[in-house]
This record gives C-alpha cells, structure tokens and sequence, in this order.
C-alpha cells in the first residue's frame, strides 16, 4: 500500500516523522507525496499553542476527505493526540488509530494491528475503532536508534540529542506533552551521525528543547560541548550548529569550542523570551537580566564574528507597559542578528493560564509590531555590515527564472534565517549545486543577501 505523511510543527517533530517514514519503507509500503495517491495518511501533529492546535485539526479534518476517495486508514501521532488524547477520540471518529508520544516503542506494532484487521465496524451512524491504550506519563527513554529518511534534502538533518524539558516555564506546555528531559546516550547519537555522513549530509543541526541540558541526566553534567567536538571529528561532514542553548547553561567550556572549532558554526539560538526581572521570574526562567547580559557579552568578546538568535514573548501576563519599554530598549541595545517574537499564548494546564493581569491580544499585536518593525531595522543594519565581506556557501538551489542560484552561508540555519542570492553567470547549474563555494557579498535585499562568486 501507499503511505502519505504530514509533518507539522518543529524540528523535533520531523524527526520522528522521517523514523515512522523509515519503518514503512522498511516493510515495504511505498511512500507517496500526493494525498490522493495514498491509502494510507499519516499526520504528525504539533499541540504547542492555539495556532499549531488549530493547524492541526485542520490538517486531520482536510485528510479525512480523502477517505471518500482511496485512503483506507487516517492516523495520527504526536503532541497534540499526547496532549488531548480523550478528547481527539470523541471528537474526530475519522481517525482509525491515535498514538501518543509515550506509545512510540510499540508505534510499529499498534500499525500493524490496525492494517491487519478489519477494525472498523460500522453499524447505522457509529464506528467502533480499534485505538492505542492510555499509558501515564513519565515518558519512556528515547528509543534505540531506528533506521529513518531524511526528508529535508540532500545536504542537511536534524540530529536529535534529547526528548522532553525540565525547565517547566509556566508558559509551556511542552513537559507535560513530552516530559522531564532525557538525554540519549553520546554512542547511540554518533552512531546516527555517521549514517547521516554515509548517506552524503554535510550538515547535522543538533537540536533538543534545550541543548545546554545535554548529558546532565545520565552523566553529572553537560556534555553538549565534547559532543560537538566528537561529531565534528566524523568524516563528511563539514558544518555543523546546536539549536536552542539556554542561557543559564553555557558554559566556558562550550564558548570555547565554539570559538575553536572550524566545523562549529559560529552561531548561538538563545530563547531569552524576556528581559524583565519581574516578567522572568513569573515565567520561572532560570536566569536573570544581568545574567543574560553577562552572557551575551561574553560569547560577543570571545567571537567576535558570532552571529546571535534568540525569541521573545510579548503579552506575558503581568507585563506592564514598563516592562515592555524594558525589553524593547534591551533588543535596540543588544541588536541579535536573527530574532523571533511570539504573542503568548494561554495554554490551559499551565501555570501561567492562571495567572492574574492577562494582558489584551490587540496589546499583544502592538508590542508585537513594535519589536519586529526594530528587529528589521536592525537585522538590515547588521547584513549592510557584511557587503564587500567574503563567505562561504552551500548552494542549495536555482531561482525560477535561472538568474540566480541560491545558497546559505553557514551562519544561516534552512528555513529560518535568510538566504543568498548568487548571480548565475551561466554556470553549469549540475556542477554547482550542493556544492560550497566562496562569494562576495555585494547587496542586501531584506533579510537576504546579494553576492557573486
């Protein structure tokens, strides 16, 4: 049978998507792009906040029509159906088979009992299905390493070193989808590095909710920096970034490393969220405005050619006009090179849904445009910086009308920050693509850069 996927949501999620991929491939179901040629869809979800809730049923919703059509089984996997599982069950009787994330080391099996059989019953204007058993959480440890397809394209992948968080923001409801956070063992993920390597990724993008918290949990401390130097020594591979390093957890160590290793992209994603003294503190972030500072301004002292990210929330309940001030006069000062914003969002079962002073969302949107019209201007100030600079980069692409090929300096991570425009002066596209060269930067166009080889 044909099997069709849709990944919602972050990073993360893809990868357990492209394991699922993996285990169908493996027993020989045929994988398909098109909705309509599969007879089976399978839809990863994300349950994080109201618009990727919201995204997701209708996501479920839209795949359920094609069950008039070819599609025999809908299933859905994920943090929304590990978040809302009771209700996803009464609520959308399309689905055949749900599967939380705490399910995911008999994710295999509970396919196969839903293939196998003919579980749909129906009688009059019901159907009884068969779906997978409530299990509580804590979530299980990460599973041995699976064979699993890279879905996003020929040069990069995503390398997972965690599952779940231990900071428990009161914002957030991601421990209580995911769990505390679990590190994987420092062999198991080499080991998915190098298949990674063999099958021609040169860059691997170390991810988890927060790398810094790496190796704590099974070896007494962080690890995240000697695993970088350990993946950086395998061969193939030639760039290689960390996403999502909480401040309170760099280290020395890991500055270092970064400032030493050629591999290591000179790039830090640090979500400080706020500011704020009064505003951290409701949050429960681990750190403080002087720590932040502190921070920040060493890895700026250190690497001078660092390129920093980081997010924000506007409208966190309790956020005077004071505060606000505070933050917007701190991203001025600060000028990130690459930052998103985000409006909160109240998530019911955290802590900080019942948190007094919730603040209007038209407040929110106008805090929200506030910093993102700054972030602009300064982003455009920070690329005018780099024309007559050379880089290198990885060509990725050609522009619909040929004019240009287009690529990333290894300071950009795909499909979040820009990308580079290189005049195509009739190169031979075969010997150029997925290829690095070197480049001058000439212009700026937005967030993205003009150059030429």
């Amino acid at each position: 049978m044909n099997v069709g996927f849709i990944s919602l949501g972050c990073s993360k999620n893809l990868i357990d998507t492209e394991i699922a991929i993996g285990m169908f491939k493996k027993n020989n179901y045929k994988i398909v792009n098109k909705s309509e040629d599969a007879d089976i869809l399978v839809v990863n979800t994300c349950g994080f906040i109201e618009s990727a809730k919201e995204e997701a049923i209708n996501t479920i919703l839209e795949m359920a029509e094609y069950k008039k059509k070819r599609c025999k089984y809908l299933i859905v996997i994920g943090c929304l159906v590990q978040r809302y599982y009771e209700d996803l069950i009464k609520l959308l009787p399309e689905v055949d088979l749900f599967i939380k994330i705490d399910e995911y080391s008999s994710l295999w099996k509970k396919i196969e009992d839903l293939i196998k059989r003919d579980i749909v019953e129906k009688s009059k204007n019901k159907a009884i299905k068969k779906v997978s058993e409530i299990k509580p959480l804590p979530m299980p440890k990460y599973n041995e390493f699976m064979e699993r397809i890279v879905t996003t394209g020929e040069n990069y992948a995503y390398l997972k070193i965690g599952e779940g968080c231990s900071n428990y923001c009161t914002y957030c409801a991601i421990p209580y989808i995911r769990g505390s956070f679990i590190s994987r063992k420092m062999e198991e993920i080499l080991q998915e590095a190098k298949m990674l390597s063999e099958k021609g990724i040169k860059e691997l993008i170390v991810i988890a909710q927060d790398t810094t918290k790496y190796g704590i949990d099974i070896y007494g401390e962080s690890k995240l920096a000697e695993l970088l130097e350990k993946l950086s020594k395998i061969k193939g591979i030639e760039w290689i970034r960390f996403l999502y390093s909480y401040p309170e957890g760099i280290t020395e160590q890991l500055i270092e490393t970064v400032a030493k290793n050629k591999k290591i992209a000179k790039y830090f994603d640090i979500p400080i969220q706020h500011i704020s003294n009064s505003i951290l503190k409701r949050m429960n972030r681990k750190t403080s405005k002087e720590n932040i500072q502190h921070i920040i301004n060493k890895i700026r002292e250190r690497i001078p050619e660092v390129t920093l990210r980081t997010s924000l929330i506007v409208g966190f309940p309790g956020e005077t006009k004071e505060n606000f001030e505070e933050l917007l006069d701190f991203v001025k000062e600060t000028k990130f090179d690459k930052l998103g914003t985000f409006m909160y969002s109240k998530e019911e079962g955290t802590p900080a849904a019942k948190l007094p002073e919730q603040v209007h969302k038209n407040t929110k949107k106008a805090r929200y445009n506030r910093i993102m019209q700054e972030q602009l201007k300064i982003s455009n100030c920070n690329l005018k910086s780099k024309i007559g600079k050379s880089y290198e980069v990885l060509i990725e692409n050609i522009s619909f009308d040929g004019k240009y090929l287009i690529g990333r300096t290894m300071q950009d991570v795909p499909e979040e920050d820009g990308l580079v425009y290189i005049k195509n002066k009739n190169y031979n596209i075969d010997d150029m693509l997925n290829k690095f060269v070197k480049c001058k930067i000439e212009d700026v166009s937005n967030y993205d850069l003009i150059a030429s080889i």
